[in-house]
């Protein structure tokens, strides 16, 4: 029997070691690819070519939503299970409608994560059993509907989030830069580009949104 080829992008490469050296031991599986970054792990894909790739959402350079959404615009043909810290319920929205075929939290990842790859490979969704079965449904119905039929916001990164955070409270673009590590310039970018992906004018509308998705405190 061919091995199910794996390949693991995370940006914490003892994480990837220690999943690598786990996924390796398993006789079904073959880890061929690692990437510590979303451009990498675009690279990496078209070179390995491998049957799941076990991929983090908070990744440097290009998220993991992003890079998600980047295979599907590519056609690259893998499943990708999502393996995150995150159980935020959005954050799992956003992965699935990007065309993400699973999602496991880390902290589950010894009891899941065999069961999730072995899921995703054979053509089946994979979500946490934490998640409502009500959930579960939704999430997977709107998987296939495509982001231009759900809420906006699913359309931004994981940085732009970070940047409509700030942005919500009251955060100057030379004080949002200097806390991401961004030029001024560069978050001024971010704000046109999320004003424009929200389809929103004022600022009342982005501290709206950072309510309804509990990016700040209320």
């Amino acid at each position: 029997m061919d091995k199910i080829r794996i390949a693991i992008a995370d940006d914490h490469s003892v994480l990837r070691a220690g999943l690598k050296a786990m996924l390796n031991y398993h006789p079904q599986f073959e880890v061929v690819g690692e990437a510590s970054n979303g451009l990498e792990t675009l690279d990496m894909l078209e070179k390995c070519s491998p049957n799941v790739l076990i991929l983090d959402l908070a990744m440097p350079v290009m998220g993991g939503a992003e890079c998600i959404k980047e295979i599907r615009h590519r056609g690259i043909a893998c499943r990708i299970l999502v393996l995150t810290m995150y159980d935020d319920e959005e954050y799992v929205k956003e992965v699935m409608r990007a065309g993400a075929d699973g999602y496991i939290l880390k902290k589950s990842a010894d009891t899941e994560l065999i069961e999730g790859i072995i899921k995703v490979y054979s053509g089946k969704k994979f979500l946490p059993e934490s998640l409502s079965e009500k959930l579960m449904d939704n999430l997977l119905r709107a998987s296939d509907d495509g982001p231009d039929q759900q809420d906006p916001y699913i359309l931004l990164s994981s940085r732009e989030r970070e940047v409509i955070r700030f942005l919500a409270r009251g955060y100057t673009n030379g004080e949002i830069g200097a806390r991401l590590s961004l030029s001024p310039k560069t978050i001024d970018t971010y704000r046109s580009r999320i004003m424009e992906k929200l389809k929103v004018r004022r600022k009342s509308e982005l501290v709206n949104y950072a309510i309804k998705y509990k990016l700040i405190n209320t």
